[in-house]
């Protein structure tokens, strides 16, 4: 088991992502972020968190997307759905989906096909707190990267959260 980010710096990498979104996006008038359940909401409720520091909490408009059944591989195993709260419209709206790892880019391309249920946004943009660049499947990238690692398709990035009664840490097994 090796350390990839510690959990100092992993708290300055969520600084980080929030503010580039903030940047890219001032006020965030016309910006909605979406976090992907279920590992993505760690990384989105603390990047929310951190853009409540840099702006009028009521200008964050925050959801929280379930994939389940929008996945290639659904039909290979049994998945427990989590709950989609999505409470605005997406339509023409600056879309940022919200994830912990970003690896082969299957979970990204269902929850593009998912988000099209909730409208058509004027763009959509990745923010990822760990890229592993080498494994791609599909043509995604990252527009926000806290971490870009290398690494081989046997190995396993976890990322671990105070709010699951770990630390803040990400490590690769």
């Amino acid at each position: 088991m090796k350390s990839i980010l510690t959990e100092q710096q992993v708290a300055l990498s969520l600084k980080r992502l929030a503010h580039q979104v903030y940047e890219n996006h001032l006020n965030l008038q016309d910006t909605v972020l979406i976090g992907i359940q279920p590992r993505g909401i760690y990384v989105s409720d603390r990047i929310v968190d951190e853009l409540k520091l840099l702006t009028n909490a009521s200008n964050i408009k925050y959801g929280k997307l379930d994939i389940t059944f929008y996945r290639d591989d659904v039909r290979k195993s049994l998945h427990v759905a989590n709950a989609t709260d999505i409470p605005f419209s997406i339509e023409n709206k600056n879309v940022v989906i919200v994830d912990d790892v970003l690896w082969t880019g299957r979970t990204i391309r269902s929850a593009l096909d998912a988000l099209l249920d909730f409208g058509r946004p004027a763009k959509v943009e990745l923010c990822v707190l760990i890229d592993r660049r080498f494994s791609r499947e599909l043509p995604i990238h990252a527009d926000y990267t806290g971490t870009a690692i290398d690494t081989f398709p046997s190995q396993k990035v976890i990322v671990k959260w105070k709010a699951k009664g770990d630390k803040d840490e990400v490590v690769l097994m």
